[in-house]
């Protein structure tokens, strides 16, 4: 049980230190404020953005991080009581 309230403790703390430390933007989290992205119109007229990736790291690989560790906690093995 014990083990359980450290990983959440760290997992809030390491969360909050994450989000006050880079700029938060719908794909993740950045060092940058605003995104490099080039902006142009095509010949035939078309318009195109084409955004670099500069995220530290996206919410998906950060759902995909929560659910392993998840998975590792209820997977643990629980201790057997002897029962004489």
């Amino acid at each position: 049980m014990l083990a359980i309230d450290m990983i959440k403790t760290i997992l809030f703390l390491s969360t909050l230190s994450i989000l006050f430390s880079g700029c938060v933007n719908k794909h993740g989290v950045s060092a940058k404020y605003y995104s490099d992205c080039k902006e142009y119109y095509d010949l035939q007229g078309y318009y195109h953005k084409e955004c670099g990736e500069d995220d530290m790291f996206t919410y998906k690989e950060v759902g995909e991080g929560v659910s392993k560790v998840i998975d590792e906690i209820k997977d643990e093995k629980k201790p057997q009581k002897n029962v004489w």
